[in-house]
């Protein structure tokens, strides 16, 4: 077997055996193979080349020759693997691709980053664009879906593309770096619409951009006087910590408030890079929250997701959202039942701190937004009070108040709360209330809230 280069210098070209397909090996230290794996394959890559952004991206694993030879195929993926590599993109990053253990067809960090045959198997509810994010996308580049927020996708890059991504849609159509105009033309739709106060930068991934262009886009933002809060997007602190550096966060710090949502899904990728990497953007004021997807295989057990969530805690990043997998072409294999990811929240609520437990979404199909699934404690009303259980399964009774209807001067000045959906039926306004085409109904025009957190 010929010899694949990971490098972008002959000296450190490795030679890579074939992984085994026997059994998985007993469970190891992930930071034990880490180290093993880039002594194995990079042997004579230093720590100043090792710690450059720049070198880390040039080196990408990216050809379908390079996986076979790091990992090698059995008769039916050898044969199928060119329709994958067809139509989605690969890209892994030297660093994330040491933390996989090789001798583990089922390594977690393996899964969402290798490409696999199961990404052709497509039932008919898969589609390009599950979220139907075109759909409201009034101007290129914008999602604005929620009245107070937007989301600015600024590039369709990302130094490692993970096989169950949402927006595999912009591999295929893009590639590369918005350009300057429509970056114009999506702040102009910004500046144009008052109700937005929360921008969302995503893509692809914004940390990617070289910081001048992110500069442009964050000085373009911040002109604007009703955009509160910036938020990103981005996993570059998980599989290219090296990214966030001083200058990075020094970018950062100049345009604040600045948020960061970023996305580890497995307690391996926790490590003292990405740990350094967002203790960096903490110093630097910029507040990190982590938004997990659930995926089959990955960390679909109650004891993996809490060593995630308690892991994230101790390098002071919050738990945001779990969300469950999107319905999205070649994501089939990662999709859970809601019913597990119920289980595992119930789990986490008995067995750690509430700070640590995730809001468990589910992101509508076609564009119905954010939908809460979390367990239901609330087992009946019953006159003037509540029936309730907790996490061990003992239930209990809570003497209740009697309800008051909520009226103050913010309120009545506009179109109330109260007056909006099942709303109106609980507030006696209504008797009852038939659905009106969403499309119909202007988003973020009649309402324009003032201190509410972000969803």
């Amino acid at each position: 077997m010929s010899s694949v280069s990971l490098t972008d210098e002959p000296p450190s070209t490795p030679t890579l055996p074939v992984v085994s397909s026997s059994s998985p090996a007993p469970r190891k230290n992930h930071l034990d193979t880490y180290r093993a794996n880039r002594a194995r394959l990079y042997p004579n890559v230093t720590d100043e080349q090792w710690n450059d952004w720049k070198w880390q991206q040039k080196n990408r694993v990216t050809t379908l020759e390079q996986i076979q030879e790091l990992f090698g195929n059995d008769a039916v993926s050898a044969e199928r693997m060119p329709e994958i590599f067809e139509l989605y993109r690969t890209a892994i990053t030297p660093y994330y691709l040491c933390l996989i253990d090789f001798d583990d067809p089922l390594d977690p960090l393996r899964v969402q980053s290798v490409p696999s045959i199961e990404e052709l198997v497509n039932p008919g509810e898969l589609v390009w664009d599950p979220l139907n994010e075109e759909g409201d996308s009034p101007v290129t580049g914008i999602v604005h879906r929620y009245p107070d927020r937007c989301l600015f996708l600024v590039t369709s890059y990302c130094p490692l593309y993970c096989r169950y991504c949402t927006r595999k849609r912009k591999w295929v159509d893009e590639d590369g770096t918005t350009g300057q105009r429509r970056i114009e033309k999506m702040i102009e739709y910004v500046a144009a619409h008052p109700e937005i106060r929360d921008v969302i930068v995503s893509g692809g991934d914004p940390l990617s951009l070289s910081l001048t262009y992110l500069e442009k886009i964050l000085a373009g933002l911040r002109a604007i006087p009703h955009v509160e809060i910036i938020r990103f997007g981005s996993r570059v602190p998980v599989f290219l910590p090296q990214r966030i550096d001083a200058e990075m966060c020094a970018l950062l710090e100049k345009y604040h408030p600045i948020w960061i949502n970023t996305h580890f899904n497995h307690p391996n990728e926790i490590t003292p890079e990405s740990a350094a990497a967002c203790d960096r953007l903490l110093r630097a004021g910029v507040p990190v929250n982590n938004q997990a997807v659930l995926l089959r295989g990955v960390n679909d057990c109650p004891y993996t997701m809490r060593d995630l969530v308690q892991g994230l805690m101790k390098i002071r990043v919050r738990p945001y959202y779990l969300y469950l997998c999107d319905q999205v072409m070649g994501a089939e294999h990662f999709r859970t039942s809601v019913g597990e990811g119920i289980a595992i929240i119930e789990y986490l609520r008995g067995h750690t701190s509430g700070l640590a437990v995730p809001q468990f979404v589910m992101d509508a199909p076609g564009g119905g937004g954010k939908i809460p699934l979390m367990p239901n404690y609330i087992l009946g009303h019953y006159g003037d009070s509540v029936v309730y259980r907790n996490f061990e399964g003992v239930i209990g009774r809570y003497d209740d108040v009697p309800s008051q209807h909520h009226s103050c001067d913010r309120c009545d000045e506009r179109e109330s709360f109260a007056e909006r959906g099942v709303a109106k039926l609980l507030n006696r306004t209504a008797d009852r209330f038939e659905p009106q085409a969403i499309r119909d109904v202007p988003r973020g025009i009649k309402i324009k809230p003032k201190g509410r957190a972000a969803e």
